[in-house]
Protein backbone atom coordinates (compact mmCIF):
# COMPACT_ATOMS: atom_id res chain seq x y z
CA UNK A 1 0.00 0.00 0.00
CA UNK A 2 1.15 3.60 -1.13
CA UNK A 3 2.93 5.42 2.17
CA UNK A 4 0.50 7.50 3.81
CA UNK A 5 1.53 11.30 4.47
CA UNK A 6 -0.37 14.02 6.43
CA UNK A 7 0.29 17.58 6.03
CA UNK A 8 -1.23 19.05 9.12
CA UNK A 9 2.04 18.19 11.65
CA UNK A 10 4.45 16.06 12.27
CA UNK A 11 2.29 14.55 15.20
CA UNK A 12 -0.91 12.79 15.36
CA UNK A 13 -4.01 13.13 18.22
CA UNK A 14 -3.25 11.65 21.85
CA UNK A 15 -4.24 7.92 21.70
CA UNK A 16 -3.10 6.94 24.98
CA UNK A 17 -6.45 7.00 26.14
CA UNK A 18 -8.02 4.89 23.37
CA UNK A 19 -9.27 1.61 24.49
CA UNK A 20 -11.38 -1.42 22.67
CA UNK A 21 -15.28 -2.14 23.25
CA UNK A 22 -16.76 -5.41 24.17
CA UNK A 23 -18.47 -4.57 20.50
CA UNK A 24 -16.34 -5.72 17.75
CA UNK A 25 -15.06 -2.74 15.31
CA UNK A 26 -15.52 -0.18 18.12
CA UNK A 27 -12.80 2.20 20.44
CA UNK A 28 -13.43 4.14 23.88
CA UNK A 29 -11.42 7.46 23.23
CA UNK A 30 -11.43 10.32 25.79
CA UNK A 31 -14.38 12.13 26.51
CA UNK A 32 -16.76 9.52 26.19
CA UNK A 33 -15.86 9.68 22.13
CA UNK A 34 -16.34 6.12 20.71
CA UNK A 35 -14.65 5.82 17.19
CA UNK A 36 -14.97 3.29 14.57
CA UNK A 37 -11.84 2.47 11.92
CA UNK A 38 -11.27 3.97 8.71
CA UNK A 39 -9.73 0.61 7.69
CA UNK A 40 -6.45 1.98 7.36
CA UNK A 41 -4.32 1.34 10.42
CA UNK A 42 -1.78 4.81 9.71
CA UNK A 43 -5.33 7.02 9.16
CA UNK A 44 -6.74 5.77 12.62
CA UNK A 45 -3.65 6.35 14.37
CA UNK A 46 -3.08 9.94 13.03
CA UNK A 47 -6.48 11.32 13.69
CA UNK A 48 -6.52 9.52 17.29
CA UNK A 49 -8.49 6.55 17.04
CA UNK A 50 -10.74 6.94 13.75
CA UNK A 51 -13.59 8.27 12.47
CA UNK A 52 -15.37 9.42 15.58
CA UNK A 53 -19.28 8.01 16.04
CA UNK A 54 -21.81 10.69 14.79
CA UNK A 55 -19.42 12.29 12.60
CA UNK A 56 -19.22 13.14 8.52
CA UNK A 57 -16.17 12.98 6.98
CA UNK A 58 -15.81 14.47 3.27
CA UNK A 59 -12.61 13.67 0.65
CA UNK A 60 -11.76 15.51 -2.04
CA UNK A 61 -11.09 13.95 -4.60
CA UNK A 62 -8.41 14.00 -7.19
CA UNK A 63 -9.09 14.12 -10.39
CA UNK A 64 -5.52 12.88 -11.52
CA UNK A 65 -5.98 9.43 -9.75
CA UNK A 66 -8.44 7.27 -8.00
CA UNK A 67 -6.61 7.29 -4.60
CA UNK A 68 -10.23 8.13 -2.80
CA UNK A 69 -11.07 4.47 -3.84
CA UNK A 70 -9.12 3.38 -1.86
CA UNK A 71 -10.24 5.08 1.31
CA UNK A 72 -13.49 4.02 0.13
CA UNK A 73 -13.34 0.49 -0.40
CA UNK A 74 -11.05 -0.13 2.77
CA UNK A 75 -13.66 1.78 4.85
CA UNK A 76 -16.34 -0.45 3.81
CA UNK A 77 -14.66 -3.56 3.51
CA UNK A 78 -13.89 -2.89 7.73
CA UNK A 79 -17.07 -2.43 8.28
CA UNK A 80 -18.48 -5.56 6.59
CA UNK A 81 -15.42 -7.54 8.65
CA UNK A 82 -17.39 -6.33 11.88
CA UNK A 83 -20.63 -7.40 10.57
CA UNK A 84 -21.72 -3.51 10.42
CA UNK A 85 -24.58 -2.54 7.98
CA UNK A 86 -23.31 -0.48 5.12
CA UNK A 87 -25.40 1.93 2.83
CA UNK A 88 -23.65 2.54 -0.36
CA UNK A 89 -24.56 5.22 -2.69
CA UNK A 90 -22.36 5.62 -6.07
CA UNK A 91 -23.42 7.69 -9.59
CA UNK A 92 -23.17 4.21 -11.40
CA UNK A 93 -26.05 2.50 -12.61
CA UNK A 94 -25.50 -0.93 -10.72
CA UNK A 95 -23.76 0.13 -7.40
CA UNK A 96 -23.95 -3.02 -6.11
CA UNK A 97 -21.22 -4.51 -8.91
CA UNK A 98 -19.01 -2.08 -6.88
CA UNK A 99 -18.91 -4.82 -3.58
CA UNK A 100 -17.07 -7.15 -5.96
CA UNK A 101 -14.23 -4.71 -5.81
CA UNK A 102 -13.56 -4.45 -2.03
CA UNK A 103 -10.44 -5.88 -0.71
CA UNK A 104 -10.04 -9.07 1.06
CA UNK A 105 -8.14 -9.21 5.10
CA UNK A 106 -4.77 -9.91 4.89
CA UNK A 107 -4.33 -13.65 6.48
CA UNK A 108 -1.97 -12.75 9.96
CA UNK A 109 0.55 -14.29 10.87
CA UNK A 110 -1.05 -16.25 14.06
CA UNK A 111 -4.03 -17.24 11.45
CA UNK A 112 -1.30 -18.65 8.87
CA UNK A 113 0.35 -20.72 12.26
CA UNK A 114 -2.69 -22.03 13.15
CA UNK A 115 -3.10 -23.68 9.64
CA UNK A 116 -0.02 -25.52 9.91
CA UNK A 117 -1.17 -26.59 13.24
CA UNK A 118 -4.48 -27.98 11.88
CA UNK A 119 -2.32 -29.81 8.81
CA UNK A 120 -0.19 -31.11 11.45
CA UNK A 121 -3.26 -32.60 13.83
CA UNK A 122 -4.45 -34.04 10.63
CA UNK A 123 -0.83 -36.62 11.10
CA UNK A 124 -2.18 -37.70 14.79
CA UNK A 125 -4.37 -40.78 15.61
CA UNK A 126 -7.06 -39.44 16.92
CA UNK A 127 -10.78 -40.62 16.72
CA UNK A 128 -12.73 -39.18 14.02
CA UNK A 129 -15.79 -37.62 16.52
CA UNK A 130 -12.86 -35.94 18.93
CA UNK A 131 -10.94 -34.55 16.07
CA UNK A 132 -14.52 -33.07 14.51
CA UNK A 133 -14.91 -31.65 18.05
CA UNK A 134 -11.95 -30.06 18.47
CA UNK A 135 -12.23 -28.70 14.44
CA UNK A 136 -15.06 -26.74 15.65
CA UNK A 137 -13.63 -25.18 18.79
CA UNK A 138 -10.51 -23.80 16.43
CA UNK A 139 -12.99 -22.44 13.99
CA UNK A 140 -15.12 -20.60 16.56
CA UNK A 141 -11.91 -19.00 18.09
CA UNK A 142 -10.38 -18.39 14.95
CA UNK A 143 -13.27 -16.37 14.25
CA UNK A 144 -13.58 -14.39 17.64
CA UNK A 145 -10.22 -13.50 17.47
CA UNK A 146 -10.40 -12.14 13.85
CA UNK A 147 -13.73 -10.26 14.89
CA UNK A 148 -11.81 -8.63 17.72
CA UNK A 149 -9.63 -7.02 15.62
CA UNK A 150 -10.38 -3.79 15.16
CA UNK A 151 -8.28 -2.36 12.08
CA UNK A 152 -7.38 -5.28 9.66
CA UNK A 153 -4.53 -5.11 6.77
CA UNK A 154 -6.39 -5.55 3.30
CA UNK A 155 -5.02 -7.58 0.43
CA UNK A 156 -5.84 -4.78 -2.66
CA UNK A 157 -5.12 -7.79 -5.21
CA UNK A 158 -8.17 -10.54 -3.62
CA UNK A 159 -11.85 -9.08 -3.57
CA UNK A 160 -13.55 -9.82 -0.54
CA UNK A 161 -14.58 -13.47 0.27
CA UNK A 162 -18.48 -14.01 -0.78
CA UNK A 163 -18.85 -15.64 3.15
CA UNK A 164 -17.83 -12.28 4.27
CA UNK A 165 -20.69 -10.50 1.58
CA UNK A 166 -23.21 -12.97 2.37
CA UNK A 167 -25.96 -12.04 4.82
CA UNK A 168 -24.46 -8.94 5.54
CA UNK A 169 -27.11 -5.68 6.18
CA UNK A 170 -25.79 -3.96 2.68
CA UNK A 171 -27.69 -1.50 0.84
CA UNK A 172 -27.10 0.31 -2.69
CA UNK A 173 -28.45 3.18 -3.82
CA UNK A 174 -27.58 5.02 -7.67
CA UNK A 175 -27.61 8.53 -7.70
CA UNK A 176 -28.78 7.97 -10.72
CA UNK A 177 -32.41 7.03 -10.26
CA UNK A 178 -34.13 10.10 -9.60
CA UNK A 179 -34.10 13.66 -10.38
CA UNK A 180 -33.14 15.29 -6.92
CA UNK A 181 -31.44 13.79 -3.74
CA UNK A 182 -35.00 13.05 -1.73
CA UNK A 183 -34.37 9.04 -2.56
CA UNK A 184 -30.64 8.62 -1.34
CA UNK A 185 -31.92 11.08 1.92
CA UNK A 186 -34.99 8.62 2.44
CA UNK A 187 -32.13 5.87 2.36
CA UNK A 188 -29.82 7.85 5.17
CA UNK A 189 -32.23 8.29 7.30
CA UNK A 190 -33.94 4.70 7.20
CA UNK A 191 -30.23 3.25 8.06
CA UNK A 192 -29.31 5.91 10.97
CA UNK A 193 -32.71 5.50 12.66
CA UNK A 194 -31.25 1.80 12.81
CA UNK A 195 -28.60 3.53 15.67
CA UNK A 196 -30.03 6.24 17.62
CA UNK A 197 -28.08 7.52 20.01
CA UNK A 198 -28.89 6.55 23.55
CA UNK A 199 -27.33 7.08 27.02
CA UNK A 200 -25.98 3.57 28.22
CA UNK A 201 -23.66 0.88 26.21
CA UNK A 202 -23.36 0.97 22.43
CA UNK A 203 -24.35 -2.34 20.62
CA UNK A 204 -23.21 -1.70 17.67
CA UNK A 205 -23.04 0.39 14.65
CA UNK A 206 -23.83 1.41 11.23
CA UNK A 207 -21.67 3.01 8.05
CA UNK A 208 -22.83 5.17 4.74
CA UNK A 209 -20.18 5.73 2.13
CA UNK A 210 -21.60 7.87 -0.99
CA UNK A 211 -18.72 8.02 -4.08
CA UNK A 212 -18.81 11.06 -5.70
CA UNK A 213 -21.95 12.82 -4.18
CA UNK A 214 -21.91 15.66 -7.07
CA UNK A 215 -20.81 13.57 -10.11
CA UNK A 216 -22.00 15.08 -13.19
CA UNK A 217 -23.89 11.74 -14.17
CA UNK A 218 -26.66 13.17 -11.92
CA UNK A 219 -29.24 15.42 -12.94
CA UNK A 220 -28.81 17.88 -10.00
CA UNK A 221 -24.71 18.03 -10.08
CA UNK A 222 -25.24 21.66 -11.00
CA UNK A 223 -28.00 21.94 -8.09
CA UNK A 224 -25.25 23.85 -5.71
CA UNK A 225 -27.47 24.12 -3.10
CA UNK A 226 -29.69 21.36 -2.77
CA UNK A 227 -26.45 19.57 -2.85
CA UNK A 228 -25.33 21.64 0.47
CA UNK A 229 -28.82 21.12 2.32
CA UNK A 230 -28.51 17.80 1.80
CA UNK A 231 -25.39 17.33 3.36
CA UNK A 232 -26.58 19.84 6.54
CA UNK A 233 -29.51 17.58 6.70
CA UNK A 234 -27.14 14.19 6.96
CA UNK A 235 -25.15 15.95 9.50
CA UNK A 236 -28.17 16.46 11.68
CA UNK A 237 -28.99 13.20 11.62
CA UNK A 238 -25.68 11.40 12.20
CA UNK A 239 -25.46 14.08 15.07
CA UNK A 240 -28.01 12.05 16.99
CA UNK A 241 -26.93 8.11 15.55
CA UNK A 242 -24.25 5.98 16.54
CA UNK A 243 -22.88 5.76 12.84
CA UNK A 244 -20.04 7.42 10.45
CA UNK A 245 -20.73 8.62 6.53
CA UNK A 246 -18.05 9.05 4.34
CA UNK A 247 -18.98 10.95 1.43
CA UNK A 248 -15.99 11.68 -1.51
CA UNK A 249 -16.85 14.25 -4.20
CA UNK A 250 -14.81 16.16 -7.24
CA UNK A 251 -14.13 19.90 -5.72
CA UNK A 252 -13.60 21.19 -9.23
CA UNK A 253 -17.12 20.93 -9.91
CA UNK A 254 -18.63 23.05 -7.26
CA UNK A 255 -18.32 26.90 -6.89
CA UNK A 256 -15.43 28.15 -4.91
CA UNK A 257 -18.03 29.70 -2.32
CA UNK A 258 -19.88 26.42 -2.09
CA UNK A 259 -17.43 24.24 -1.83
CA UNK A 260 -15.97 26.46 1.41
CA UNK A 261 -19.42 25.86 2.61
CA UNK A 262 -18.90 22.04 2.13
CA UNK A 263 -15.65 21.96 3.85
CA UNK A 264 -16.88 23.90 6.82
CA UNK A 265 -19.52 20.83 7.36
CA UNK A 266 -17.18 18.16 6.98
CA UNK A 267 -16.08 16.58 11.25
CA UNK A 268 -13.20 15.24 9.36
CA UNK A 269 -11.62 16.85 5.98
CA UNK A 270 -9.49 14.78 3.87
CA UNK A 271 -7.96 15.55 0.63
CA UNK A 272 -6.37 13.40 -1.28
CA UNK A 273 -3.81 14.15 -4.10
CA UNK A 274 -1.57 11.49 -6.29
CA UNK A 275 2.00 12.65 -6.05
CA UNK A 276 4.97 10.64 -7.69
CA UNK A 277 5.82 7.02 -5.68
CA UNK A 278 2.94 7.96 -2.83
CA UNK A 279 -0.15 9.21 -1.64
CA UNK A 280 -0.46 12.66 0.01
CA UNK A 281 -3.14 13.03 2.21
CA UNK A 282 -4.03 16.71 3.91
CA UNK A 283 -6.19 16.42 7.26
CA UNK A 284 -8.22 19.63 8.09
Amino acid sequence: MAAIKSRTSSFSRNVSTVSKTNVPGLKHGPNGTTFLSSGIADLDKILGGGFSLGSLVMIMEDPEAPHHMLLLRNFMSQGLVHKQPLLYASPAKEPRGFLGTLPNPVTSRDEKSRERDAEQEKNLRIAWQYKKYFGEQNQESQKDEKAAEYCNDFDLRKPLDRQTLSGQNISCVSLQESSDLATLHDHCSKLLAQFPRHEGEIISAGRISIQSLCAPQCDYSDKEWHLLRFIRSLKSLLRYSNAVAVVTFPPSLLSPTVLKRWQHLADTLLSVKAVPGALFLAIN
